[in-house]
């Protein structure tokens, strides 16, 4: 035990010269509760299912927001349960653990904020004590594999519940001290269930366990970036029609409100070239609709993307439309798929109110569109849309 002690002393030493990051690293896990020992009992000697008093303190140092390593110290108390005879044990262990956050690698953030999963394995030494049959401790090799959810209550503290499996190799003595194992594999095991406190330590305000890394969100800014470098150049574009110098985005927005075409004295003349050029605004996505997360209902300031087409449609009697619907990767692929349908269906429904012919538009949910970063709310909301082609 001193010798893993001191290994785990010397790995932490040399971790805590790494680079500091922006978040906490260091935290001690505290838990009690229940246990079972599963095997090996002498006939007649069994606990309760489950069974009072074990308990560890753990302190664990986290390489960074997915990985980590411990160093858990724990205790068992071992006693008679119903129809048994009498018999105390003390049990005691420690281990050196690998700790994975599953709610990094799986991006909880996401959807939650207060929500975690943790898991931990690894190996170390334990010790058997029977306090009531006079028989020497029992000395062996543990394995303990164990997954922990947590719920965050503040910066500092999060609650947690843990489920782990503690097998043992070499053990020679039952858990009751009265009998004796020869069993060349696998010879005692033993189910741990907890409720504890983590408690995080240092300077930052976030440990790793919460710690939501940004890197991505370059991403991001290069999606919105060529964004509005595609609607700059729109308007250049649209400009460069317009025989007046002074064009600009208040010329834009009367051009397409005057439905793209020129005013005559008793009628409204399209012009050919604005025609086609609005055609391609449309169908490279220039005026899309979009949604909220979760929601089929159109956005305020989308209904003028709609409104376009409709002025478009109604001018040119001989286009159709076909309407594709979006949506965002959170969420079942299955719901997801049923959304983006539900998104298009609501497009085509305005149109049709609106009086153009059904016969002309088609609509279909295409799904989830992953060309964003999913981790960015700002990206998401970029494919949370209807888009629309025009033939």
């Amino acid at each position: 035990m001193k010798k893993l002690t001191t290994a785990f002393a010397v790995v932490l030493f040399t971790l805590t010269q790494v680079n500091a990051q922006d978040f906490n690293k260091w935290s001690i896990d505290l838990g009690f509760g229940a246990h079972k020992p599963v095997f090996p009992m002498s006939s007649g000697y069994r606990t309760n299912t489950p069974a009072l008093w074990q308990a560890n303190i753990s302190g664990r140092y986290m390489l960074n927001e997915k990985f980590g390593l411990r160093a858990d110290f724990g205790y068992n108390k071992f006693s008679e349960g119903k129809r048994s005879k009498p018999f105390n044990s003390d049990y005691y262990r420690g281990t050196l653990e690998g700790v994975v956050n599953l709610g990094s690698l799986f991006n909880f953030s996401d959807w939650t904020k207060s929500i975690n999963l943790l898991m931990h394995a690894g190996a170390g030494l334990s010790l058997l004590k029977p306090t009531s049959a006079n028989n020497s401790n029992d000395k062996m090799i543990n394995m303990v594999v164990g997954i922990t959810p947590q719920i965050k209550l503040a910066d500092r503290v999060a609650l947690f519940l843990d489920a782990s499996t503690i097998a043992h190799f070499y053990q020679s003595r039952s858990f009751d001290g009265y009998g004796t194992t020869s069993t060349m594999r696998i010879s005692g095991e033993i189910f741990t269930a907890s409720i504890g406190l983590n408690v995080y330590l240092g300077k930052n305000k976030t440990h790793a366990d919460w710690y939501v890394n940004t890197k991505n969100e370059t991403k991001t800014d290069d999606d919105l970036a060529n964004l509005k470098n595609r609607l700059e150049a729109a308007e250049r574009k649209l400009a460069s029609l317009n025989n007046k110098p002074d064009f600009n985005k208040s010329g834009l927005i009367s051009e397409l409100d005057n439905r793209y075409s020129k005013k005559g004295e008793n009628k409204v003349t399209p012009v050919a070239s604005k025609v086609d050029f609005i055609r391609e605004l449309l169908n490279k996505g220039y005026q899309n609709v979009y949604f909220d997360f979760g929601k089929s209902s159109i956005q305020k300031h989308s209904l003028e993307a709609v409104n376009y087409l409709i002025k478009y449609m109604t001018e040119n009697p001989s286009t159709s439309a076909q309407i594709d619907g979006y949506a965002d990767e959170l969420g079942s692929t299955t719901n997801n798929q049923s959304l983006s349908t539900r998104r298009a269906k609501r497009v085509y429904d305005v149109l049709v109110a609106a009086g153009i012919s059904p016969s002309r538009l088609t609509y279909k949910g295409n799904g989830e569109d992953a060309s964003v970063d999913k981790n960015s709310e700002e990206a998401r909301q970029l494919v949370r849309r209807v888009t629309f082609t025009v033939r």
